[in-house]
């Protein structure tokens, strides 16, 4: 029985020395990795540190300042009196620049409108239309909504296209005329506003007898006659009546509408004497009908 607890107990200390051992070796083992990990990090920490310093931001210029530097690259200047050498591309930049640092300031409005100037001296129409645009959303009270106003339709004007043509960017540049000469008639962008509505007014006149001309070509003369009153009606006054109406009154003769037409030919006859169109309309009346509508010359 002794010897069976002896043997016992000699089993149960062969097996704490197995087991004890291999876990004061991991013990022993553990503790120094920590102590390579801690010395590994601080070499690194220190590497970084001495690769270089936390770089500290560059100081922005004063509002005014950065405001001047961008008139001044977009004033740029003239080489042999002929090509500029504005940088517009730097001044949008500057201005930016406010707009970003300081956007509280009278300069950071002033911005805006001046990048809106920058994309239009460089002909980039659409992206400087979408700053005029909100210029004069964001700041409706402010004395430069008109000049704004002005810009949007000239950016529209400036991609109008030939009387032939698509006339989408005519019919969007005189909206914004509209608006300028109606809620400000007396500003100082009125007078030339007024020059470019009467253009453009001129040019969908035109459109509308481009229109008008091919339907008549192809004999279509209802669709035709459609149109030439369509530039009476909505054009009167632009220089196309007298046309207009010689026309409207052939395409009632080609529809045996007779007594229509001759009433067309009787008002330019009275309203455009000696001229081409009331020489024409008198070729067009049964014989001495004519003579006796155009008054002598005593």
């Amino acid at each position: 029985m002794a010897r069976t607890n002896e043997r016992a107990n000699e089993g149960t200390d062969e097996r704490v020395g197995r087991i004890g051992r291999p876990a004061r070796w991991r013990a022993g083992r553990g503790a120094g990795s920590r102590l390579q990990c801690t010395g590994a990090a601080i070499a690194l920490a220190a590497a970084f540190g001495c690769a270089g310093t936390t770089p500290e931001p560059e100081e922005v210029p004063p509002a005014e300042v950065l405001y001047q530097q961008g008139l001044e690259q977009m004033e740029g200047g003239k080489i042999l009196w002929m090509f500029s050498t504005a940088k517009n591309e730097g001044a949008i930049e500057s201005f930016q620049q406010i707009i970003d640092n300081y956007p509280y300031s009278e300069h950071a409005v002033l911005a805006e409108l001046k990048i809106a100037d920058a994309y239009f001296a460089d002909e980039k129409y659409d992206e400087a239309l979408s700053y005029y645009r909100d210029f004069s959303e964001l700041h409706p009270q402010h004395e430069r909504v008109p000049y704004t106003l002005h810009r949007a339709a000239q950016c529209h004007h400036k991609q109008s296209r030939s009387a032939d043509r698509d006339q989408t960017a005519t019919i969007e540049s005189l909206k914004y005329l509209d608006q300028l000469l109606t809620r400000y008639p007396h500003s100082a962008e009125a007078r030339e506003a007024e020059e470019i509505w009467k253009e453009l007014r001129v040019k969908l006149a035109k459109h509308d007898m481009y229109i008008a001309d091919y339907y008549m070509d192809r004999e279509e003369f209802q669709s035709a006659a459609d149109r030439y009153r369509s530039v009476l009606n909505r054009y009167p006054g632009l220089g196309l009546d007298a046309e207009a109406l010689y026309k409207l009154a052939v395409c009632y003769t080609e529809m045996n509408l007779e007594g229509e037409a001759h009433k067309i030919f009787e008002v330019i006859l009275q309203n455009y004497r000696g001229t081409d169109v009331a020489a024409a309309a008198a070729d067009r009346m049964p014989e001495g009908e004519s003579t006796d509508l155009i008054p002598s010359a005593n």
